[in-house]
């Protein structure tokens, strides 16, 4: 094989080194979240109890209560008005309470500790009454099955909020949380029972997992889209994500349907609800902290076309009624900008802790809309942020394909209107992938600009987080760098995934209750985001890009300049069953430069990393020596390679 290799003719890769292109926009590589699969309550949000609040429509949903209680439904809190009252079961030796089973059971880490809050009260005012809260393994071989245990007394007939820390002794992948009445008590009202990891990314209140917001920042994101995807529209338009249910204390969010509970046959999660604990102030708190510019979707008044249809029903807004919702946008600059002295929404941000603004350049408006009804929704909703807000750039979107009737029609309406930006979707099979090297040579420079907003390969016979399917992502991305004057972002979808809970695959971070991985889908978007560089670099094969065009044996190339560095970056993707000799030649270098070789590949392409194997499939870097202006290389087969070469 070698043999062959090396006698074989090297393709040439052209890099004029000295002529720098359009420049790289900062959020040229993000990140997009969507609450499927638990990537919400259930995972980054660390919050460990489900049905916190009691509101699911099953008020019990994820309890399991004992002895005597009452549901109620005059709490202290007027969107959550649930809440349980346990009562003395009338024999010591018979107890009263009830016990979480979390999200597919809940993570012990030993040694990790555990904060506890719920708000109580003392209904009969008859002194001190006191709960026992407990970490449990259900399934222990142990004498018991308490891990941790600690005493709450309450004595106050008002509802306050009551806090204990519990200490974990040992390592539990499916615990539970039971809270317990003291036999000596008679009755406790308990509502907004809650658990959390003292260790939270942060150490943020109402904070968020830290391994996987982790993740998120390794990643060096430059734009962050959320919260969804079709959660924006809903199934219908009272379960549409409303933002403003997701600011202001905790406490007080309401529950919303997740669009995704039982829409698949497949894998069905009638137990999978928003508690909106991960809102609107999270989101934006957490765009700030990992560098990425926020980019929030807000409803076009729209519910999911899918399930709904593309003609005017009382499932969708009439244009005349559209003012809530658009107020919704213009409130939601104010929440992220405004002055929290002279705005009401402004004034909650500073209340929650942030009286900075957040500095909000861009909003979408709808997601994956489609037909003439987009449109005509859309452009009142342009005509008035334009107007008041004239510095923030709109994003639209060209429905839920990347090409076809609906494509076509939805393009020119969408520069019409004047949007900025419009956000294309694609979830396509390796072929598409292939033959879409050169999707965005040919669009126009001038006026609106694209947002590759979700994507990822889809392999066929073969969805699942293989190598090749990061492999074929790879190929593709050469592109978008190399049309950085065409596409000013792009994000892979979905971004996260339980390995109990799923229901899309593939998904760039899969986690349990204890641990995470990421794919090779991941380190994918890792790679160019943090070599993204600062300007584009002209890469040709005899004059043309590279870009899996005939005669170039499915390889694509690009290149740019990266100042903070001063390095030449180049990225080379072998898509071929082959090894490749090329032939760097570097115009406007020379001499001997130190670089470094960033190599992903796999000799398996249907592998891929797992919960066991976490780190299975990797990038390895290694140092070496260009010789300018022409330096020869071999790329494997089925491989990945960056050459970062200092000037």
């Amino acid at each position: 094989m070698n043999v062959v290799l090396l006698s074989a003719q090297a393709h040439r890769l052209e890099v004029n080194t000295s002529k720098r292109g359009a420049a790289i926009p900062s959020t040229m590589y993000g990140i997009f979240f969507e609450d499927i699969n638990f990537a919400a309550d259930g995972g980054l949000y660390a919050e460990l109890v489900k049905n916190r609040s009691f509101e699911f429509p099953d008020h019990l949903m994820g309890w399991k209560p004992f002895g005597s209680y009452e549901l109620r439904d005059d709490g202290p809190f007027s969107n959550n008005p649930h809440y349980l009252r346990l009562l003395f079961s009338g024999r010591n030796d018979k107890y009263t309470g009830v016990e979480n089973e979390g999200f597919f059971g809940m993570g012990y880490q030993k040694g990790g500790e555990y904060k506890f809050s719920v708000w109580a009260r003392n209904p009969n005012d008859d002194g001190e009454v006191s709960l026992i809260v407990q970490l449990c393994n259900p399934a222990t071989m142990g004498e018991r099955q308490q891990i941790a245990e600690a005493n709450i007394i309450i004595s106050d007939k008002e509802w306050r909020k009551y806090e204990v820390e519990l200490l974990s002794p040992a390592t539990v992948a499916k615990g539970s949380l039971r809270i317990v009445l003291a036999p000596d008590s008679k009755a406790i009202d308990i509502e907004h029972v809650s658990l959390f990891p003292k260790e939270v990314y942060r150490n943020d209140e109402n904070g968020l997992r830290k391994d996987l917001a982790e993740a998120l920042e390794q990643l060096r994101p430059g734009i962050f889209r959320f919260p969804g995807g079709c959660v924006v529209e809903g199934n219908t338009l009272e379960t549409r994500y409303q933002w403003k249910n997701s600011v202001g204390p905790v406490e007080n969010r309401p529950l919303n349907e997740n669009r995704w509970n039982y829409t698949f046959d497949h894998r069905m999660f009638p137990d999978y609800f928003q508690s909106y604990g991960l809102g609107f102030f999270e989101y934006f708190r957490l765009a700030e902290q990992i560098g990425a510019e926020p980019l929030p979707i807000i409803s076009v008044g729209l519910s999911c076309e899918f399930a709904n249809g593309a003609q005017r029903c009382d499932k969708h807004v009439e244009v005349e009624h559209l003012q809530p919702y658009i107020d919704d946008v213009l409130d939601l600059i104010e929440f992220a900008n405004g002055d929290p002295s002279t705005n009401r929404w402004a004034k909650i941000r500073a209340e929650m802790g942030h009286p900075a603004p957040f500095n909000l350049k861009y909003i979408g408006i709808g997601n994956e809309q489609w037909g003439d009804i987009y449109p005509e929704n859309l452009k009142p909703f342009v005509e008035q942020v334009r107007k008041r807000y004239p510095s923030i750039r709109l994003v639209g979107s060209s429905g839920p394909y990347p090409d076809g009737k609906d494509f076509d029609h939805l393009w020119p309406s969408m520069r019409k209107i004047g949007v900025d930006l419009v956000d294309e979707h694609f979830y396509r099979n390796e072929d598409w992938f292939l033959k879409s090297g050169n999707r965005y040579d040919n669009y126009s420079r001038k006026g609106t600009k694209v947002f590759a907003g979700e994507y990822a390969c889809h392999g066929t016979g073969k969805k699942w987080n293989h190598f090749n399917a990061a492999l074929m992502e790879a190929a593709f991305m050469t592109g978008l760098e190399r049309n950085s004057d065409v596409v000013l972002m792009s994000t892979y979808a979905p971004l996260f995934a339980h390995v109990e809970g799923w229901q899309w695959r593939p998904d760039a971070i899969w986690f349990d209750n204890l641990t995470s991985f990421k794919t090779c889908s991941y380190y994918v978007q890792q790679l160019y985001s943090l070599n993204k560089g600062s300007y584009q670099l002209p890469l040709t094969m005899e004059g043309k890009p590279v870009a899996g065009n005939v005669g170039q044996d499915g390889l694509f190339a690009s290149a740019v300049f990266d100042k903070e560095s001063n390095s030449v970056i180049i990225k080379v993707v072998n898509t071929g069953k082959e090894a490749q000799r090329l032939m760097l030649n570097l115009k406007g270098m020379k001499g001997t430069h130190s670089a470094e070789l960033i190599t992903f590949h796999a000799d398996a392409p249907d592998g891929e990393n797992t919960i066991e194997q976490p780190l299975k499939y990797a990038p390895k870097s290694e140092k070496m020596e260009v010789s300018a202006p022409e330096q020869e290389c071999i790329i494997p087969a089925n491989t990945f390679q960056i050459y970062k070469i200092r000037e």
